[in-house]
């Protein structure tokens, strides 16, 4: 028979900065360690407590720091998945929307185009087998829309998790 412990160690918690701003998610484990530290106090108790012999401790799920972070803006990584997040999993050419798409360069690698968000743009197979190595112009194709580099976000690592329901408070773009 398995324990609880575990799963309950590995349960996720959001980490605010001291001016109740979110900064992270974290586990139970880090934020128990974090609460015992003094570096942070418990906001919300999740379901379920930690029992040992002696006493038992609420679970966390939020916490807060006692000292504040800065922490700098970060220019997101170009990546595959990044790209398609950017254009909504639309082909830029066709407007079809679908999870089976290509990275497409506008100005192709053979031509010597950068690998960079202003030239790249998801494409259904398709559109970038028709496409090939030209340019959109002599492919006779049109871009929905020029691709653009997205703005550093600090909130980027909420938009794709699951957010809890005690979370909302604390991060109101999630509804």
């Amino acid at each position: 028979m398995q324990s609880a412990v575990p799963s309950a160690l590995n349960s996720p918690v959001l980490v605010l900065n001291q001016n109740y701003q979110p900064l992270n998610v974290c586990n139970a484990k880090r934020a128990f360690v974090l609460i015992s530290r003094e570096k942070a106090e418990l906001m919300i108790s999740g379901q379920g407590h930690l029992r040992s012999v002696l006493t038992s401790f609420p679970l966390p799920s939020v916490i807060r720091l006692h000292h504040m972070v800065k922490r700098p803006l970060v220019q997101r990584r170009l990546s595959r998945r990044a790209v398609f997040y950017r254009d909504k999993f639309t082909c830029q050419y066709c407007h079809k929307q679908t999870r089976s798409l290509t990275v497409d360069h506008i100005i192709p690698r053979s031509r010597r185009g950068p690998h960079v968000w202003n030239n790249v743009v998801s494409a259904c197979i398709p559109c970038n087998h028709h496409k090939a190595g030209l340019t959109p112009r002599e492919a006779n194709m049109k871009l929905i829309r020029e691709p653009i580099e997205p703005r550093p976000d600090p909130y980027y690592i909420f938009h794709y998790r699951t957010i809890l329901d005690e979370w909302r408070q604390f991060i109101p773009w999630a509804d």
